[in-house]
């Protein structure tokens, strides 16, 4: 039952919309049959007013005015209070019907204007007829409590119901603005989240491939320059690249698998992210590709996080990277410093000192530094600031360059850390992100979602 009546109701509600206008004239029409019925009832043994035409205008008039409520709500109460305290005063009885116009006209006020508007025309309004029935009892039929009592219930009932129906009109009206705010900002949300997680693939892809690829280089330049005067440190330089190879393929694979991996918790865990442990397999590396590096360490080593710890492994890692790729230097030395509780990481080289590029006329001013620049230092601060901790890199007076950095033991910033270094489904390159693959993922169909949706509409 109260299932069809919804029903029901929503389709009134949805031809009210589509025709206000016929509602509008079936509503008054309404009133005006009970209004001109009002204005003929009178008390028993009462002879009734000499005017019954004059009330029948008025009642007419009063229902007509009806008629611009929506744009004109306060010029409607006042023409239909006028026309019912007229109409009292000729003598009619003052009943709900007589008064059916100016509670209509209350009602929509109360819906169309604010709160002060309402009281200060209702207010008028019930003293005003109120006024009108007490002198208009000539008779002294009616206690003077009866005679102004139910000229008051009777047009407060409208009031309160307006008021009712503006606030629930201001709370749905709230409800869908909140609605439409959280979808645009799940839609934006969204889009920051695919977009961050970009950035971090790219991140880690270009510590991935560009490290290796630049040992590969060295070693293979390396190999090729050896390959007449010391041929068996030619073949041992190209076994070494060879592990090279094979260790960008296993990391490179790694990471594509874990962006094609599924939600399934079954599925087959991945091989730990690197950390600080792995820096002598690093420094092999770099020996190989002609660059001795040297690693020390001060104070007590202390436990790292897995995000913390791999921060510091591909900071580390891509300015030695930088050292192979961009400096003519021999040597290179990484500190390690355990200060209270925070990690301090400088990367230094002894290449020659940097002075001044003479710049080439036929290249527009600014376009050098657009075709020279790299991500390596911004994607090492990107993960420093990412854990709560700071980097700078620049050239040495001396000669050489310098890259130190400032790590938390512990991420500062909550979430950052990600899993632990244990293999899990979510371990891997993604370990010290914003938020794992299956986050990012799932916000990328999200926001595609949504813009199906948008494309449909």
């Amino acid at each position: 039952m109260s299932s069809s009546l919804e029903r029901y109701t929503d389709r009134f509600e949805q031809y009210a919309d589509r025709h206000p206008h016929v509602i509008d004239v079936t509503l008054v029409g309404v009133l005006m049959g009970s209004a001109i019925l009002g204005s003929s009832l009178t008390l028993p043994g009462v002879d009734p007013p000499d005017h019954d035409s004059a009330g029948s205008i008025l009642m007419a008039v009063s229902c007509l005015a009806l008629l611009k409520y929506r744009t004109y709500p306060r010029t409607t109460v006042v023409v239909t209070a006028v026309c019912t305290v007229i109409a009292i005063n000729l003598g009619y009885l003052v009943t709900p019907l007589l008064l059916a116009p100016v509670m209509a006209a209350l009602y929509w006020l109360a819906v169309f204007s604010d709160p002060k508007t309402t009281r200060v025309f209702g207010g008028t309004v019930m003293l005003a007829v109120a006024a009108g029935s007490v002198l208009s009892d000539s008779l002294g039929q009616h206690s003077l409590l009866l005679r102004t009592i139910g000229p008051f219930f009777w047009l407060l009932l409208p009031i309160a119901a307006g008021n009712m129906t503006r606030l629930r009109r201001a709370y749905l009206k709230a409800v869908q603005a909140r609605a439409e705010h959280a979808e645009r900002t799940r839609e934006e949300e969204a889009r920051l989240r695919v977009t961050e997680e970009r950035m971090r693939i790219a991140r880690e892809l270009h510590d991935v491939v560009a490290h290796h690829l630049a040992l590969a280089n060295a070693q293979a330049g390396t190999a090729a320059h050896l390959a007449v005067s010391n041929p068996e440190q030619s073949r041992k330089i190209l076994t070494d690249l060879t592990g090279t190879t094979s260790s960008a393929l296993r990391e490179l694979k790694a990471t594509l698998g874990l962006l094609r991996r599924s939600d399934d918790p079954a599925a087959p865990s991945l091989e730990p992210s690197p950390g600080l442990d792995g820096l002598p397999g690093l420094v092999a590396a770099c020996a190989s590709a002609g660059v001795a590096v040297t690693v020390t360490t001060e104070g007590e080593p202390q436990p790292l996080s897995p995000g913390v710890d791999l921060t510091a492994f591909r900071i580390v890692q891509e300015a030695l990277t930088n050292v192979t790729k961009h400096a003519a230097a021999e040597k290179a030395h990484v500190r390690l410093a355990y200060v209270a509780s925070r990690l301090l990481i400088t990367v230094t080289n002894d290449g020659p000192a940097a002075g001044p590029v003479p710049r080439d006329p036929a290249v527009p001013v600014g376009a050098e530094a657009g075709q020279n620049r790299g991500f390596g230092v911004m994607g090492m601060r990107e993960r420093a600031q990412s854990i709560g901790g700071e980097l700078s890199a620049g050239p040495r007076p001396e000669g050489g360059f310098q890259v130190t950095t400032a790590l938390p033991l512990q991420p500062s910033v909550t979430g950052e850390e990600g899993p632990a270094r244990t293999g899990t489904a979510a371990s891997g390159p993604f370990a010290a992100g914003v938020c794992t693959p299956q986050e990012a993922f799932g916000a990328f169909k999200a926001l595609k979602a949504a813009k199906s949706e948008g494309d449909k509409t």
